[in-house]
């Protein structure tokens, strides 16, 4: 089945022109039929040759009803814009064409009705002009009249042309009916309706009503197209009968979604397309729900919003923003359903930098995030395959970046953690200490020089030392947690019993950082350094760089020899010294 919406202004034949390809009249109300307009939404179906079966959500043109009409039109992917070839081009043209514009619609019909009351070519001519700067600038015309049926033919196939060209949506796709109407028929119960954008819904199925924790509805049966059935795809127009005992909270704006798909969503980041900035507290319309937000501005075109009430959106879903004051519209589209929360001073800067390349796809959100739920990414919408140097384990993600940093830190932890008599870590107390939340991402990270057996890890390195070393290394690890480059002498040296022979032994296993035959410090002490020596103005002398290393030259002669060699610092001519930027450094 396909769905089209039509838009256009009040009275220039909407309804007429679906009941002339219908058959059927879309009014349902008396109060509609009386007064010659659609004040609420309107549905007829047909078939087309070439297209199928087709509904039309006929929505209200007048501008009391802007509310109505874009519950109407946000969940259906085409649309039959309508303008009179009687009158002139009117200001609820524009706005629904705004509307259209700012949800990114690009597929649908341009219609000039009442062909036979006036010539439609300027009619035609000043549409197509208007439509030209908006994502239907590519959609196909036909000029009709719904009086005497003349191009309603050509209007058949276009239309089945245009809709043949959709693409298919997704069957296995999780359910989010937009609820555009409720009633109750006797005999029956609760019946609701509304546009399947895609997924599946059957006879039996419990649909939860998303925003509301433990209510849900039981679909006792469908109704499509005025036939009962048993299971029906989108896109589609439905009606599900949730039987007498239906929740009293399922009304017009409510999403009934397949239970846990989509994120609880009362915080969103977006990007905004339109002119002007939005005012403090806008309306969001997003497929036929609407709700007061705030809006924080990150920058220019991205945007907080604080939803009152949560919505089931995803990335890269698109709704509307509009002041209802002035009437003025934005196009939305979500950046991150979820993000998180934002704190100290500058962060909306920060966040808006991180927003800045978002692509939503599943690479992007785990490279912004770090840590992640595997259930977060699919509830968010997040498409794609997982990064190739990413690593899932407990139904958690890790990025490749956070990877690499907690591989290191996961090493150093097993190292100071363990003891000589004890020189292992259980995963337990190693998740604890890099502040994971299950142990099997730990267990996931192992590399070597680390080993799991049993629960607990172990350095293979400290296993295999000579168990005369053990304690020596121990002492000379405290000695320098201590003073980082304040290298033991040859005093401290003998008195730990370190010789030259069991030095090299402890730096070729990755223990010590040997600069010189008896200068040895932690690993990573290098780094540490050049941290240090970077906040120093440049080019810094020997003298300089010993009082902010807080050591002796005996120490720092061989430290910073071995920093020109690894490519940290380059020498000058006079004995001074510059570190080289990061991107520069060998580092080997």
């Amino acid at each position: 089945m396909h769905v089209v919406a039509t838009a256009g202004h009040v009275d220039h034949g909407k309804s007429t022109l679906v009941e002339a390809l219908t058959g059927m009249a879309p009014d349902r109300l008396e109060e509609e039929r009386r007064r010659g307009l659609s004040i609420q939404l309107g549905y007829c179906w047909t078939s087309l040759p070439g297209a199928g079966d087709v509904a039309f959500v006929d929505v209200p043109g007048h501008e009391r009803f802007i509310a109505t009409t874009l519950s109407g039109v946000g969940p259906v992917p085409a649309v039959m814009f309508v303008v009179a070839a009687d009158d002139p081009w009117m200001p609820q043209a524009a706005e629904h064409l705004a509307a259209l514009d700012a949800l990114g619609v690009e597929r649908g019909v341009l219609v000039v009705t009442r062909s036979d009351l006036a010539e439609p070519a300027p009619a035609l001519a000043r549409a197509q002009a208007e439509l030209a700067g908006t994502s239907l600038r590519d959609v196909p015309s036909v000029t009709v009249s719904g009086r005497t049926g003349a191009g309603l033919d050509d209007l058949r196939g276009v239309l089945a042309r245009v809709l043949a060209s959709l693409p298919a949506q997704d069957a296995d796709a999780a359910v989010r009916l937009w609820v555009d109407r409720r009633f109750h028929v006797r005999g029956t119960g609760t019946v609701v309706t509304g546009t399947l954008p895609a997924g599946t819904v059957s006879a039996g199925d419990l649909l939860h009503v998303h925003g509301l924790d433990g209510v849900e509805a039981r679909v006792r049966g469908i109704e499509c197209l005025g036939r009962p059935v048993a299971t029906v795809t989108g896109t589609a127009r439905v009606a599900l009968d949730l039987g007498g005992h239906a929740p009293e909270q399922v009304t017009r704006g409510s999403v009934l979604v397949t239970p846990d798909s989509f994120e609880r969503a009362d915080v969103v980041d977006v990007r905004l397309r339109g002119e002007g900035r939005p005012p403090e507290r806008p309306l969001l319309h997003a497929g036929a729900a609407s709700v007061t937000v705030h809006a924080r501005p990150l920058s220019a075109d991205l945007f907080r919003l604080v939803l009152e009430r949560p919505l089931p959106v995803r990335i890269g879903d698109r709704g509307i923003l509009r002041d209802p004051g002035s009437r003025a519209m934005w196009g939305v589209r979500v950046l991150d359903p979820a993000p998180p929360p934002l704190g100290r001073r500058g962060s909306a800067a920060l966040r808006a930098k991180e927003l800045a390349d978002a692509d939503g796809s599943t690479v992007s959100e785990v490279d912004r995030r770090g840590l992640v739920r595997r259930s977060l990414l699919r509830r968010v919408g997040a498409a794609g395959d997982l990064p190739a140097e990413a690593v899932e384990a407990g139904g958690w993600v890790l990025s490749g970046e956070r990877v690499a940093d907690l591989r290191a830190r996961l090493v150093a932890v097993v190292r100071d953690t363990g003891t000589p008599a004890q020189p292992w870590v259980p995963l337990t107390q190693a998740a604890r200490l890099l502040g994971l939340p299950d142990d099997r991402l730990v267990a996931a990270l192992v590399s070597p020089p680390l080993e799991l057996s049993g629960g607990r890890l172990r350095d293979r390195r400290a296993a295999d030392l000579p168990v005369g070393l053990v304690a020596p290394l121990e002492a000379l690890r405290a000695d320098l947690a201590a003073r980082p480059f304040g290298a033991p002498d040859a005093a401290r040296l003998a008195e730990l019993g370190l010789g030259p022979r069991d030095l090299a032994v402890l730096a070729r296993a990755g223990h010590l950082l040997r600069v010189a035959e008896a200068v040895v410090l932690l690993p990573g002490a290098d780094d540490q350094a050049t941290d240090v020596l970077r906040e120093l103005p440049e080019p810094f002398s020997v003298s300089e760089a010993r009082e902010a290393l807080g050591s002796t030259r005996r120490v720092v002669l061989p430290l910073l020899a071995h920093l020109d060699r690894t490519g940290r610092t380059l020498r000058m001519a006079d004995d001074r010294r510059c570190v080289r930027r990061r991107g520069n450094a060998r580092m080997n």
